[in-house]
């Protein structure tokens, strides 16, 4: 039987992601009630942007100069990821947003005032919180807010406004550096901005939409049924919009048993099957973002360009790292608009983490070779640098921000994307802290071999336990996660073809 390729085409991942999307109702697609607010809870990521120079603290001397700085704020985001857990579902996801924005403003306050280096210490920390609580709030969010077809795209936002606040903060301190004489003032030009932004957030933040499902959450039916009328655009008789209601409904009944209590929610995370499941998912899946080194690489990018053999002046390496981060802003982008939903989130893993791998073997066999600047090795050395940020955006980074944001169940996404985002966090500050002492042991390149063999050991990770979901709705996901931890090899080309399977993982029904 011949076939051309337009047939292959229309057979494609891609191609059914776009007919899935074209033939959803346009009106929820381009609501503009769904797309501020999810603009505002992308929002959240701001604050992770990261500015190079303050109290002579320069990361273009020495790495382990600027350890403690560049991983103190790790533990202060630790910390507030696992009390945002108090807060979110008591006060919901729009408050929760207000106050954490609150907490990370005065920490940039006692940055801006801070007389010393211990007082920046201090603030950092304090900002911390505001900016752990807010990696939580703004996937779960996210994720609760967003139709299903276009899940993805909606998720990958965080990491697109992380990438886009990242490039703005860069160039802000290249600015800066050109035209702002050497004084206090340079460095609290770049604390106060961001918190300039995200005020004019929390005014808009009242006139957006609460997460519907925890308005359903906290026995508030009519309004959520309003909210996700205003979200959605549909007429009230959709059966579109109908479908979404009595899914979540029935999911909120059948969680309603389990009590809302801290204890409750706690005692459902680490009892159930399906939940374990879902926290062993999160403790790997935070951890190996870390621990392929792609966080660590940017947050050093300077010392390892001197590593790779580019000198300069300061102004000129600030302005290498505003490009850097100008590149992975656009391949965040990328990857939200044409990989997270078109090839679903395993496809994205496996060509991420493959890019990513060939990147850190690359870097790591020219350093232990030998180099020159000027030779043709060195310049493909850096471009393998930004393969591997491409590589990265497109994979491994999909997994705290996305697919940590959707995997939890209604009752205890709170407390599940705390647990992750701790975890995260943690992970973060432990790599941070440890590479410079790990490219003093390893003569810096076995270091980013030591992560090329991490990138190795994930792809086998995706491709045995982590499902696809892409496509799914939220109430839909539990079925996944109820089947045998080590199957997903078999899991659907499709996610609407995706399986149901019972308890002890026997398949009792398609969907789709």
């Amino acid at each position: 039987m011949g076939f051309s390729v337009k047939d292959v085409f229309a057979r494609s991942p891609l191609a059914q992601y776009g007919k899935t999307v074209r033939t959803a109702p346009r009106e929820m697609i381009f609501n503009r009630r769904m797309i501020l607010t999810a603009m505002l809870y992308a929002t959240c990521a701001v604050p992770l942007s990261k500015c190079p120079y303050y109290f002579g603290i320069d990361s273009g001397n020495n790495a382990s100069a600027i350890k403690n700085f560049v991983s103190l704020p790790f533990l202060g985001s630790a910390a507030g990821a696992a009390l945002s857990f108090l807060l979110n579902d008591k006060l919901g996801r729009l408050w929760s947003f207000r106050v954490y924005v609150f907490v990370y403003t005065i920490g940039q306050m006692i940055a801006v005032a801070a007389p010393n280096t211990a007082a920046l210490y201090a603030a950092r920390v304090v900002t911390g919180l505001g900016i752990g609580a807010l990696t939580v709030t703004g996937p779960m969010s996210l994720a609760e807010i967003a139709p299903a077809e276009i899940r993805g795209i909606i998720c990958a936002w965080f990491p697109v406004a992380m990438g886009l606040a990242h490039f703005c903060a860069v160039f802000s301190v290249y600015g800066i550096t050109l035209h702002v004489a050497p004084s206090r003032l340079q460095y609290q030009i770049n604390f106060f901005v961001p918190c300039i932004y995200l005020a004019l957030w929390v005014i808009a933040s009242f006139f957006l939409c609460e997460s519907p499902r925890w308005l359903f959450l906290t026995d508030k039916p009519d309004q959520a049924v309003r909210v996700l009328y205003e979200l959605r655009g549909l007429p009230m008789d959709s059966p579109r919009l109908h479908w979404e209601l009595e899914e979540t409904r029935h999911s909120m009944q059948q969680e309603a048993s389990t009590g809302h209590s801290y204890a409750s929610v706690i005692r459902e995370t680490f009892t159930k099957k399906s939940n374990l499941r879902r926290v062993q998912q999160v403790l790997i899946c935070y951890a190996l973002p870390q621990i392929s080194g792609a966080n660590t690489i940017s947050s050093y990018f300077i010392p390892i360009l001197e590593i790779i053999g580019v000198s300069g002046s300061g102004t000129h390496k600030i302005f290498l790292t505003g490009m850097y981060t100008m590149a992975r802003f656009f391949f965040a982008l990328i990857t939200s608009f044409f990989l997270i939903d078109a090839l679903g989130r395993r496809k994205s893993l496996f060509l991420g983490i493959t890019l990513q791998m060939i990147g850190d073997i690359y870097i790591g066999a020219y350093l232990k070779v030998g180099h020159s600047e000027d030779s043709a090795s060195s310049q493909a050395a850096i471009a393998m640098i930004f393969i591997h940020s491409f590589g990265y955006s497109a994979g491994l980074l999909t997994l705290p921000y996305v697919f940590g944001g959707e995997l939890w169940p209604n009752g205890i996404r709170s407390f599940g994307a705390a647990f992750g985002q701790t975890f995260h966090w943690l992970f973060s500050y432990a790599m941070n802290y440890a590479l410079p002492s790990l490219l003093d042991a390893t003569n810096n390149w076995g270091a980013f071999i030591f992560f090329a063999s991490w990138c190795f050991t994930a792809m086998f990770y995706v491709f045995f336990v982590v499902p696809e979901i892409a496509g799914l709705s939220v109430e839909e996901i539990e079925q996944v996660f109820r089947g045998p931890w080590f199957t997903a090899w078999r899991s659907t080309k499709h996610p609407k073809e995706v399986l149901a399977v019972d308890l002890e993982g026997e398949e009792v029904g398609r969907k789709g």
